[in-house]
């Protein structure tokens, strides 16, 4: 309407860009530039009050809106999507082991170093190893060992020593014992984490799960709060998530003070505290969508693949035999309940009197 109002008072004007104007026509638009220029009171003529957005793009004169590409985003949206909130976004730990893993390949192909014994066992007449480790219901055992290594890359290829006092184990120590300064110069190996992380989760009696979003949790961190973890804080980091993640994901959650009495040295003030400040650095985003623990699960077996992390399967006995038969056979009478019922709804159509032929009557 606006458009056919401003055609009818100026039949001149066309929202076109490439018209241009015949040699006859007044120029109002210099007119009113070079009016409010000198700072003058000029009264512009009707048609320039009334259609001022007959403007020269082609000359690049006046007013035009920028296009959608070139304005600015906003800072939320310009920003990379977090790998703990967006399930598209591959993880943090699994981009930084990826050096390592190709420079062991690399290595080992350029020195022409054998495999070595196969440690990874396979199934055969006699005997079936078995992987019981599900989305659903992970194996504790290789779950923990997977999430330590993630942990473990994560110092080794950290950008710098960024840190909180909050998790500085030199201002708040676990333990009465002094700790040598050399201590924190070294990068702790894999079975280090491993043991101080098992013996959380074998004291607490942790789920597989919680492990998984312990992860998601330390990540979640370091990209929030712009920070790294370095010898000097892995071990207030790591036990600030496992201690949100006990609470969030299991039903009976660990308090406080049980983990007092794991660590004996640790006061309950100091890990309220760093609870605390934990939960405001996530800026109490606590939420994993199952997108996000699905990436994290399957990255982690992919971790453990990369890196030939020795994952034992027990052979399948009898007894787990028959627990898994008897499974099957509760799945197999559920789905046959469910097609019985879909084919009773299918039969409806039978009850109906068939198509009567009628005799053919000859003339």
């Amino acid at each position: 309407m606006g458009n056919s109002l401003s055609c009818c008072l100026c039949p001149n004007a066309s929202p076109k860009l490439g018209r241009r104007r015949g040699p006859a026509e007044p120029d109002c638009e210099s007119e009113v530039y070079k009016a409010a220029a000198g700072n003058a009171v000029a009264v512009a003529p009707a048609v320039a009050t009334v259609e001022p957005a007959e403007l020269d793009f082609a000359g690049g004169e006046g007013h035009h809106l920028h296009h959608i590409s070139d304005r600015e985003m906003p800072e939320d949206l310009a920003l990379e999507p977090n790998p703990s909130d967006h399930p598209r976004a591959s993880t943090i730990f699994l981009s930084k082991s990826q050096t390592d893993v190709r420079e062991k390949r690399k290595s080992d192909h350029l020195n022409h170093v054998s495999p070595g014994q196969l440690t990874k066992k396979y199934s055969s007449c006699s005997t079936i190893f078995l992987d019981d480790s599900t989305v659903s219901q992970p194996n504790l055992r290789t779950t923990v060992k997977c999430m330590t290594l993630a942990i473990y890359y994560h110092i080794k290829n950290r950008d710098a020593d960024r840190s909180l006092d909050i998790f500085d184990e030199r201002l708040h120590p676990l333990t009465r014992e002094k700790i040598p300064e050399e201590y924190f110069e070294h990068d702790p190996e894999h079975k280090f984490i491993y043991r101080f992380v098992h013996t959380l989760f074998s004291a607490a009696q942790l789920t597989a799960e919680c492990a998984v979003v312990t992860l998601v949790y330390l990540e979640r961190l370091l990209t929030y709060a712009e920070i790294d973890i370095c010898p000097t804080n892995w071990k207030r980091i790591v036990l600030g998530a496992i201690l949100l993640a006990s609470k969030v994901w299991d039903d009976q959650a660990v308090w406080n003070v049980d983990y007092c009495q794991i660590l004996k040295d640790v006061t309950v003030e100091d890990m309220n505290e760093m609870e605390r400040h934990f939960l405001e650095l996530l800026q109490f985003n606590i939420n994993v969508p199952f997108s996000v623990y699905a990436k994290y699960y399957f990255d982690l077996r992919s971790l453990a693949d990369d890196n030939n992390l020795n994952v034992l399967f027990p052979p399948l006995s009898k007894e787990r035999a028959q627990n898994l038969e008897a499974i099957s056979r509760l799945c197999d009478d559920k789905y046959k309940d469910v097609c019985r019922a879909a084919m009773r709804r299918s039969f409806s159509a039978d009850h109906f009197i068939g198509i009567r032929r009628s005799n053919a009557i000859l003339s």
